[in-house]
């Protein structure tokens, strides 16, 4: 027999008894909306629960303290900075030296900044999320003999009238209209430098001044650490220098004999959040504390995978009910074809044709239901995603897993295609057995059976 002859016969047979073959599918039907419905409501939780947490910070973002001054753990230098990079799974790494308070003050005629000053490698703050809303981020290949420094949005709001002790700053408080008045100092036009400030009003040494230019204007984020929100980020071998103009104005005397420990503070940037977890026990290994969105991140997502593993049994269940109906519905065609059987069996048809004929039948049947059953989660996917939005809907939200922040629904294409070749999965098993049973009985009873 050939296989177009198989399809053919398959086809006819179930549309032959078409409200018996409806009724069959329909539990398939069920069955596969309920696997993917609650499939896609756990992977719309877990979803929703990453966005908040990458609201708070970034997944990918291992942050390095050293904090602890023991000889045994190497100091958290460049070379060691260098050795963390190295990791396959880390993109980029970035120390933060910290300027002390009161050391260095902006300038900018009558006006002074002497808010925090990080310095950091520029060319990397990119790669961690940092963003402009003004100018551009200095890179190696800016030269130039001004140094370039990024401020953050609140930080020009920071200078005050070095001329006046009361009313000296202006306040971010917008106007009746809604606009914000404009600070002090346009830091991207005006002319700014970096002045070394004295310890001892007494010391009669001239104070250095350097000139700087701004290369752009960050956004607020205080999910970053250090945020830039009022902060100035400097490029960190030229915070070094300033440093040591610092000690030399002050006469600081920099102990040789203690311990470098090195940066208090490394960032790391790790390319999938999977690897988060490897790339932090080693830096943990070479002693140093550490901190990142996983240790919040892993028990959430643990729990979210035992809620889809419930939600998917659940409807498993119902599908396992189906595979019930799908069986019963061929034994009984087997009993209603008995003659029909007998005489494919007389006209030479060979066994296993007669055992595909049936397994046919009942994929088919799973197959169509798990079909029906993927678009309508989709339409109950939508209606749940639109009732979670308060209005509306979008059908974006579902489609292929794009699913939006507040989404409770999304379906991902892996799981139409698992879905139905679950479904038709589940058909082929429950209909071994009437197959089995179908090709065991005897021809010439068949042929007698009325």
């Amino acid at each position: 027999m050939k296989l177009k002859d198989m399809i053919v016969m398959c086809l006819s047979n179930l549309f032959k008894r078409k409200v018996r073959t409806l009724l069959t599918v329909m539990g398939v039907v069920i069955g596969t909306c309920a696997i993917v419905v609650m499939i896609s409501l756990g992977l719309g939780m877990q979803k929703t629960t990453e966005e908040a947490l990458a609201q708070m910070g970034d997944l990918t973002v291992i942050q390095i303290y050293n904090w602890n001054s023991s000889p045994d753990i190497p100091a958290l230098d460049d070379a060691m900075v260098q050795t963390i990079k190295e990791n396959q799974y880390v993109e980029a790494t970035m120390p933060v030296y910290e300027g002390e308070w009161g050391q260095f003050t902006i300038k900018s005629g009558k006006y002074a900044y002497e808010g925090m000053v990080y310095g950091v490698y520029m060319d990397d703050l990119e790669a961690f999320g940092y963003q402009l809303t003004e100018g551009n981020f200095p890179t190696s290949e800016t030269g130039g003999e001004e140094s370039y420094v990024l401020f953050g949005s609140q930080a020009p709001y920071e200078f005050y009238n070095t001329k006046k002790t009361m009313n000296n700053r202006v306040n971010m408080i917008p106007d009746a209209e809604g606009n914000m008045p404009d600070p002090f100092v346009d830091v991207m036009k005006d002319k700014l430098e970096i002045e070394i400030n004295k310890q001892d009003p007494e010391n009669n040494k001239k104070a250095p001044a350097f000139k700087i230019k701004t290369a752009g204007i960050m956004a607020e984020d205080w999910s970053k650490n250090p945020s830039p929100s009022y902060s100035v980020f400097l490029d960190i071998d030229y915070l070094k220098k300033l440093q040591t103009e610092y000690n030399k104005l002050n006469n600081v005397k920099v102990d040789k004999n203690k311990k470098d420990t090195g940066y208090q503070q490394v960032m790391v940037k790790v390319d999938d959040m999977k690897h988060v977890a490897e790339v932090e026990e080693i830096i943990k290994g070479y002693g140093y504390e550490t901190n990142s969105m996983e240790s919040i991140r892993k028990p959430i997502e643990e729990q979210a995978r035992s809620q889809q593993m419930i939600l998917g049994g659940l409807g498993a269940i119902s599908l396992l009910v189906a595979a019930l109906g799908i069986t019963n519905t061929m034994i009984m065609s087997i009993y209603e074809r008995t003659r029909e059987i007998g005489v494919m069996k007389v006209l030479g048809c060979m066994i296993k044709n007669i055992r595909t004929v049936f397994l046919m039948e009942a994929g088919t049947i799973g197959l169509i239901g798990g079909v029906i059953g993927v678009g309508i989660s989709y339409l109950i996917s939508f209606i749940i995603n639109s009732i979670s939005a308060g209005a509306g809907g979008d059908m974006s939200g579902i489609v292929m897993g794009n699913g939006g922040l507040g989404g409770s629904s999304i379906i991902p294409f892996w799981l139409v295609l698992g879905a139905i070749a679950f479904a038709t999965m589940i058909g082929l098993i429950s209909g071994f057995y009437p197959a089995n049973r179908a090709v065991k009985i005897s021809a010439l009873t068949a042929i007698k059976q009325e």
